[in-house]
């Protein structure tokens, strides 16, 4: 466990964002966006199994086995961790992002300031998009800081896993994380709209029923903040339409007009002016003709009516960059912004002993030892003639 800290806090130090551990091979990084090979360093697939042994909860371990692969979150060396374990032909691997200890805002992430407007809309749907690692869920961390130290309001987050903790500010809000406080998006969609919240955070669409209920959500009257994995305005929004059957989609293509808000498709783009990468945003308003596109399911003319739409607040990301990256010059490095902090240290976890259904507190089935299958003689009342039948019994035939 020592030296796994020394490796994360060697990484905070050197503003690494992503670290790969595995058996047999030399730790791996990857610093602004480029792999790096540690050949100095390298784990054995023992120390790689002791490592997990330390870090997994029975729960977890119990998941590892079933899937093969587990999502979890730590705190380390004043450092906030989201780790994949998976297997692998070499054994057992990780993958850790660094995040910042303390959860960043929309200007310390260099965001456009229109960010903030986000925190005074009351309902409807806000989607950001993008591939994996481009810094999703920290845009939609640094929006709920902004609602959180700007009004008062019930947020209740949905996540796999909890990657930021937040402390109450203005806001009250409470955070479930998928496994622990809820078997699916799906039941904690559910759920969410009994708990009387004015915010909901949806971790990330990828199932159609949770698509669905999260649409739902957003049309009653909820601000439902929502991930997916998208590279373009285009691609999401037909996915969502086609989260359902054909005979059903022209309802939810309605159902999507009335409700978005915003369309955020963020990569992120190295700027050599500064040395180091920024967010390349796609901005996309709810507008009337958007609205419009969405209802006719035109979407060929949603580029055009971004292009169009400068004055209402949208951006290509060809403008984003020309209009805002090239022309801003007050950027702050994301070696401060993604620096460790002691505010993560104190932390205030608790799981019920009435939910917890780990391992160590189920009782283990008892054995029951394997019989054969022994006949029933039984006696035959559908004929005149007392005849003998054998009926044999087999415990592993379905019951019907």
């Amino acid at each position: 466990m020592k030296r796994f800290e020394n490796v994360i806090s060697g990484a905070v130090r050197e503003s690494m964002s992503d670290i790969y551990i595995t058996g047999g091979h030399p730790v791996v990084s990857r610093k602004n966006g480029i792999i790096q090979f540690h050949a100095s360093s390298a784990w054995t697939h023992e120390d790689v199994d002791d490592l997990v042994r330390k870090l997994l909860n029975p729960r977890q371990l119990s998941v590892l086995r079933e899937r093969k692969s587990v999502d979890f979150a730590i705190s380390l060396c004043n450092a906030r961790l989201r780790i994949n374990i998976f297997t692998t032909a070499r054994g057992l691997s990780f993958a850790v992002r660094i995040l910042p200890g303390k959860i960043p805002t929309i200007d310390e992430l260099n965001l456009h300031t229109c960010l903030h407007e986000i925190a005074t809309i009351k309902s409807g749907l806000v989607l950001t998009c993008g591939a994996t690692g481009v810094g999703k869920t920290t845009t939609v961390a640094a929006i709920i800081k902004n609602i959180n130290e700007s009004r008062r309001a019930h947020i209740i987050t949905l996540e796999n896993p909890i990657e930021y903790r937040f402390q109450s500010s203005k806001s009250f809000i409470q955070q479930r994380e998928l496994g622990f406080h809820m078997p699916s998006f799906e039941q904690g969609l559910i759920d969410v709209l009994r708990e009387n919240p004015d915010v909901i955070v949806v971790g990330e669409l990828r199932e159609m029923k949770t698509m669905q209920l999260t649409l739902n959500a957003a049309e009653s009257g909820h601000l439902v903040i929502a991930t997916m994995h998208a590279s373009s305005a285009e691609e999401a929004i037909y996915r969502l339409c086609n989260a359902v059957p054909p005979e059903a989609q022209n309802e939810i293509r309605y159902q999507l007009a009335s409700t978005l808000n915003w369309i955020i498709i963020q990569e992120l783009v190295h700027l050599k002016k500064i040395g180091y990468r920024v967010p390349l945003l796609t901005i996309v308003r709810g507008t009337q003709s958007i609205k419009n596109i969405i209802r006719e399911n035109k979407l060929n003319q949603l580029n055009s009516a971004i292009q169009i739409g400068k004055n209402e607040g949208m951006f290509t990301a060809e403008r984003y960059l020309n209009d805002y990256l090239n022309t801003h010059d007050n950027f702050i490095p994301s070696v401060l912004t993604f620096r460790p902090t002691a505010e993560v240290s104190q932390e205030i976890l608790y799981q019920s002993p009435l939910t917890d259904d780990s391992p160590e507190r189920i009782s283990p089935k008892k054995l029951i030892p394997r019989r054969e299958p022994q006949p029933i003689f039984i006696r035959s009342g559908y004929s005149h003639e007392e005849t003998e039948h054998i009926l044999n019994l087999d415990d592993d035939a379905p019951l019907q």
